[in-house]
């Protein structure tokens, strides 16, 4: 069983959230309570010490990136939960860390749920959080960093150190500027939500590249792109006019 609680400001919320879990998740999850702010979170968590905490991401006029804040020590795992902010969800993606938009689902709840209870779970918590809080500092600027699962653990990277991602089936093969290669178990489809607004384009069905690595463009059916790192790349014929109008945006 895993020991978890709650904690949201808005009481509707709390409410569905601990009537899914008693209703679907009981032989998985004992749920230890529900709390409605940032004082009463701390508490809670200092003495239940739970195993899993689904955390608002705004508490009143705080968030809940400030509880985790103000702890000496996070050894538990974290499923946030929020209304839909572009910045914040992006943020905790970008950090391999788990979380679920309101109104929740069953069907969203029971596969992060499902996550936090697999045994071989890679689950480095603060190392994660370190990554997120970089990444909320950074908001409007490019320095922003990405975990990544590879096998022997996890992978901070920073994005604009990434020249390519390619498509393995489930499978995404990225490459760095310092040569190096990294397999992780994301789809390159997953990549590409993540890190289009960040100067990458999807060129092919299997590439996403970095605008800022192009050295060059050959026009052809569709074309191909070399690479800084001296790779050529097609450019497929139905991605090719809005490939050329993010070239023009790159260097206009």
């Amino acid at each position: 069983m895993i020991n978890a609680i709650i904690i949201d400001d808005e009481q509707h919320c709390s409410d569905r959230l601990s009537s899914l879990l008693q209703e679907n998740h009981q032989d998985i999850i004992n749920l230890c309570g529900a709390f409605s702010d940032i004082e009463k979170g701390l508490s809670a968590i200092i003495k239940l010490h739970p195993q899993l905490v689904f955390l608002d991401v705004q508490i009143h006029d705080k968030t809940g990136f400030d509880l985790l804040k103000q702890l000496p020590k996070i050894d538990f795992d974290i499923i946030f939960t929020t209304a839909y902010e572009k910045y914040a969800v992006q943020a905790i993606k970008f950090s391999a860390l788990d979380y679920l938009l309101k109104p929740v689902t069953q069907e969203d709840l029971g596969f992060a749920i499902n996550k936090s209870a697999e045994k071989n779970k890679l689950n480095d918590t603060s190392a994660k959080l370190d990554t997120l809080f970089h990444n909320l500092k950074n908001i409007q600027g490019m320095s922003k960093k990405i975990c990544v699962p590879v096998v022997t653990g996890l992978v901070f990277l920073e994005i604009a150190d990434i020249i390519r991602c390619e498509s393995e089936i489930n499978y995404t093969t990225i490459f760095l500027k310092d040569k190096q290669k990294l397999v992780v178990a994301k789809t390159l489809k997953e990549f590409e939500e993540m890190l289009t607004e960040y100067n990458f384009f999807r060129v092919h069905n299997s590439h996403l590249i970095n605008l800022a690595y192009i050295k060059s463009y050959n026009k052809g059916k569709g074309g191909f792109v070399t690479l800084s790192d001296s790779t050529s790349i097609e450019v497929s014929t139905r991605r090719k006019e809005d490939f050329i109008k993010a070239m023009e945006q790159q260097y206009k």
